[in-house]
């Protein structure tokens, strides 16, 4: 008589995730089965991801097409620990980061010229395929970085979206070593502004609302700090020469207005700060002096890498408050609070 044999399933690996299972819910901490790389992809165990105010585009589904259940998180700092078929320029071992520029699809227009921050059908992670709220992510390998081994996970994590957002919009502010350039708000991205700032030689002024902030701009590099509850921005501005450049990370359209004619000849207003209501500003403040205002968003993977590779070389590092991946909720919580010191980083 024939003797039946079952054979056994082998198990499947799993792993802990912090997902919103539909636009508006809470954080749901459950277990998923860890994904295996595709063609093209690479797999990171995760060691630490930013929270990022952009994530509540997932959490309350503003983001239009996005599809739940979704894992947030796009400054995740990991090891590689599989890579997918085709992919030759990442090893398993090796220290990679994604940020807010999850791939491009190199064929509209703005990839044709090079302009892949601009890509017509741009992925984010946590809003386009599952982010860094997981111990494992699985991403494709045109959005994936060189974490330099200077960083630890924690400190490289924010500069993938905040640091590389203020470091591109200073670079190519126009400004040069020695100008005076304005840093508006003194936060989770101004923060990082001001010290990019100081290490690119410009003279900084820390533009903030209250005198307790003082001490803790001049000590990130600002030449000094210029308190709005006391004083006119513009007018103090002006007094020092004029900026060359005001990066504006507050998320206020009134005092991006207000600090418009603070700007030098061929100064310009490079706006950040994501606010819903319109800055004010009339012709003639743009004409005379030939003032610009520009707005600019997170860079690319190459200059998520010049970003994390100058801020190795020059000491410039986030503040930083930490949170296990089971208290995601808590610590998306205190990010959306404004009283984090300064950036949020998930550790798994």
């Amino acid at each position: 008589m024939a003797t039946l044999r079952v054979t056994a399933k082998p198990e499947v690996a799993r792993m802990k995730v912090a997902q919103i299972p539909k636009p508006g819910a809470d954080f749901e901490v459950v277990e998923r089965d860890i994904p295996d790389p595709g063609e093209g992809q690479v797999r990171i165990k995760v060691q630490a991801c930013g929270v990022c105010h952009s994530d509540v585009f997932t959490k309350e589904g503003s983001w239009p097409g996005i599809q739940y259940p979704r894992i947030p998180g796009h400054e995740v700092v990991g090891i590689i620990d599989a890579v997918g078929a085709g992919v030759s320029e990442w090893k398993k071992g090796q220290r990679a980061g994604v940020g807010w520029h999850g791939g491009h699809d190199g064929t509209c227009r703005a990839c044709q010229l090079g302009d892949f921050r601009n890509c017509r059908n741009l992925r984010v992670p946590g809003i386009s395929y599952d982010g860094g709220y997981q111990q494992y992510m699985v991403a494709p390998v045109d959005a994936v970085v060189a974490i330099p081994d200077t960083l630890s996970d924690r400190e490289a994590a924010p500069l993938l979206c905040a640091g590389v957002t203020t470091f591109d919009a200073l670079r190519h502010s126009g400004a040069f070593p020695g100008d005076l350039v304005g840093v508006s708000g003194i936060g989770g991205v101004g923060h990082l502004g001001v010290q990019f700032a100081n290490k690119f030689g410009y003279k900084v002024a820390a533009i903030g609302r209250g005198a307790e902030t003082a001490a803790l701009a001049k000590k990130l590099g600002a030449s000094v700090y210029i308190d709005t509850q006391s004083t006119n921005a513009a007018e103090a501005l002006q007094k020092l020469g004029g900026a060359q450049a005001i990066l504006a990370t507050a998320p206020s359209s009134k005092a991006m207005s207000e600090l418009i004619d603070g700007l030098a000849t061929n100064g310009k207003l490079i706006v950040i700060g994501v606010a819903s209501d319109p800055i004010e500003v009339t012709p003639l403040q743009l004409i005379v002096g030939t003032r610009s205002i520009q707005g600019t968003a997170a860079g690319t993977p190459a200059s998520e890498e010049d970003t994390v590779n100058f801020a190795a070389l020059t000491g410039v590092r986030p503040m930083i408050e930490t949170y296990p991946l089971e208290k995601a909720g808590e610590a998306y919580a205190r990010m959306m609070s404004g009283k984090a010191q300064f950036r949020v980083v998930l550790t798994m």
